[in-house]
């Protein structure tokens, strides 16, 4: 059974730094893309950064670019997601995820929600101004 553990979520006020974690097992940790989407209320969801597992590749949403980096220990399977420089519109219920099938470079690029089998409970974000 794929588990996917979230942590680090939180409130802050603009400008400040969160950082998520989120610890996979029972899963194959390769090639795989993993990564975090948000959704705000009354918003749709959104792919915000994801990497490509054991490897170097990365993808940001261009809402975060600069401002959000992703890691990865792949010793622990567990992806980290450094978020900097916080907006209030970077408030949202964050959710990790993580695809069951073998991930290209392209679909990495290109997250849709229903491509990813394996969700974490999700951690809220709140940033105040």
């Amino acid at each position: 059974q794929v588990l996917l553990v979230e942590s680090g979520g939180g409130s802050v006020q603009a400008g400040g730094s969160l950082r998520l974690s989120c610890a996979a097992s029972g899963y194959t940790y390769r090639n795989r893309c993993m990564g975090w989407f948000r959704q705000a209320p009354d918003k749709e969801r959104e792919g915000v950064a994801f990497v490509l597992t054991g490897g170097s590749v990365t993808y940001y949403a261009s809402s975060v670019k600069g401002r959000f980096t992703i890691s990865q220990d792949i010793a622990n399977l567990t992806v980290y997601l450094q978020m900097s420089s916080l907006k209030p519109e970077d408030s949202a219920m964050y959710y990790c995820a993580a695809t069951a099938r073998y991930c290209s470079a392209w679909d990495l690029a290109n997250p849709r929600d229903y491509e990813y089998q394996y969700w974490g409970q999700g951690t809220q974000v709140t940033v105040s101004s």
